[in-house]
């Protein structure tokens, strides 16, 4: 097992190299304030059969799991997904990989909806197979915690006696993101855990010790710099490897970069985005995403703002109601960009196989002069005599759902949709591959193949000063109440028996008349002849 820690200094001013302490075996932290990434790399002899079986049968698995709770991003971890749990899956050929699916359960949960990656996965649309950074197939799940993760590896990886293991293993609670990909290049799986800051507070002070003298780790504590190319992002700070030097060394590097936070003089840049429902959603809701309009600025003239929406199976969007452009031009909506997944208008929800859908929007920015259809609006999307905010709707469309059982909100279920990836695409001159030396590269977002391979992104934040404080809205959705189902089923077996009764009667009533006329002609054709 390989390790690499890195810490991404906040505010490189405050900090002091004399709040790091390095031992040949040893490294220890003092109150830094610091985000914070653990990178682990496996050999496939050290997991268990089980998961050795089932990544046998990938040619890729890519799983991505992001917290609800809002986090602040830092260079260079600024990509964002909708949160919840994603796989992304390329199986072999011929392979229909049928153990991931069980596998997928057994460490993240039994509620999720998984038979099989052939029948619940979706396919990812690509502009270009040459350069796709995307794999064939993608799923995903509402999921809030990773307590079924954390107690499969206690149980799993790690040996009863190795403490050290089980508490690295409980702090994945606090990440903010974790990424687990494999491929079949690599025969190798590498976990990423990413913490936006340190769980017991705003610094870390911890030691990080060598476990076993013939391992190494390497640890780097780094801050954000201006670099001088506008596609490369630029770093400097200490970095060590326990086990081999004593000391920590200065560096400062950079790279080209995919994924960049959005360029402002002073950091945080204050645009971010709010998503809610219109209340009452009844069964068509509309999703608003909500901008400041005094910072909705583009990076670059070649930038266009997209979003990128995960709909569960409860919920689709109807491509062909966002094929007419004076609709989109209404809604703040330039074009629906892709959709795949459970498409069809009409099937209810229990016989939707496939997980949901994915689209990716572009969205319509105002002008610099402020357009005709901008108006004031709170979170609720009524007038509220403050600043001006930019509105975009989403009209969706929900599926007919099972009964509920439920004696707390009878006649109604719940369903949710959580927020969508907002960013800026923009034309950058440096192809896809000069971007594959970023040695904290994330790839494999869902999104990045609907793309040519000379695209950058500038990712818009979520507001975090929301009600509860998640990333997920929630729906009401009226249904069959089973508990008060008793009236409605005689109800129904009446109305049905009286109509085939109605029925039936009227046929015989047919049939009656009919043979009485025949009888009557028969009766006057016998007096003819006897006269």
């Amino acid at each position: 097992m390989r390790q690499r820690i890195t810490y991404l200094i906040h505010n490189p001013d405050e900090f002091d190299p004399s709040q790091l302490h390095v031992k040949d075996d040893s490294f220890t932290l003092e109150s830094v304030n610091a985000a914070k990434e653990h990178r682990l790399t496996f050999s496939l002899s050290e997991l268990p059969q089980e998961l050795y079986r089932v990544l046998r049968q990938c040619h890729e698995l890519h799983i991505r799991w992001v917290t609800e709770t809002p986090y602040a991003s830092i260079p260079p971890f600024v990509s964002r997904l909708s949160p919840g749990l994603h796989a992304f899956f390329t199986s072999h050929k011929g392979n229909e990989a049928d153990l991931l699916c069980p596998l997928l359960k057994k460490v993240f949960g039994d509620d999720l909806k998984c038979e099989s990656p052939k029948d619940t996965f979706i396919g990812i649309p690509t502009l270009s197979e040459r350069f796709s950074m995307s794999s064939a197939s993608q799923y995903y799940q509402i999921l809030p915690s990773l307590k079924n993760l954390i107690t499969y590896i206690q149980q799993k990886i790690c040996t009863s006696s190795d403490t050290t293991c089980h508490s690295a293993a409980a702090s994945l609670l606090s990440a903010a993101y974790l990424d687990i990909d494999y491929d079949t290049i690599s025969h190798a799986l590498v976990l990423n855990a990413f913490w936006a800051c340190s769980p017991t507070g705003n610094t870390w002070t911890e030691t990080i010790l060598l476990r076993q003298r013939a391992e190494t780790i390497e640890v780097g504590v780094l801050g954000s710099e201006r670099a001088v190319d506008e596609e490369d992002l630029a770093f400097s700070g200490f970095l060590t490897v326990i086990g081999e030097d004593s000391k920590p060394k200065p560096t400062r590097f950079s790279f080209p970069s995919r994924h960049h936070p959005l360029p402002f003089p002073s950091q945080p840049h204050p645009l971010t985005y709010t998503a809610y429902f219109t209340h009452p959603t009844g069964l068509h809701p509309t999703l608003h995403l909500t901008f400041p309009s005094s910072h909705l600025t583009s990076p670059d003239e070649s930038c266009a703002l997209h979003t990128y929406l995960i709909l569960p199976s409860t919920l689709f969007m109807d491509k062909y109601q966002l094929s007419d452009p004076l609709l989109l031009s209404s809604l703040n909506l330039a074009s629906l960009r892709s959709i795949s997944g459970a498409t069809d208008l009409e099937a209810p929800d229990w016989v939707v196989s496939q997980w949901g859908s994915a689209a990716l929007l572009e969205l319509a920015v105002p002008s610099s002069a402020p357009p005709a259809n901008l108006h004031i609006h709170n979170r609720h999307g009524h007038g509220s005599g403050g600043n001006q905010n930019h509105t975009i709707s989403i009209p969706l469309h929900l599926r007919y759902l099972p009964p509920s059982h439920s004696t707390s909100t009878p006649g109604l279920t719940t369903t949710s949709l959580p927020w969508p990836a907002v960013f800026w695409a923009c034309r950058a001159e440096e192809a896809g591959a000069p971007m594959s030396v970023n040695p904290f590269d994330r790839v494999n977002l869902g999104y990045e193949g609907l793309f040519g391979p000379k695209t950058m992104f500038y990712h818009v934040p979520p507001s975090p000063g929301r009600g509860e404080g998640r990333l997920v809205e929630e729906v009401q959705v009226p249904v069959l109440d089973m508990n008060r189902a008793g009236g409605v089923e005689w109800g129904t077996v009446v109305v049905v028996l009286a109509g085939v009764g109605w029925v039936v009667w009227k046929l015989v009533e047919v049939v009656f008349v009919g043979w009485r006329g025949m009888r009557d002609g028969k009766r006057k054709g016998e007096g003819k002849k006897v006269q």
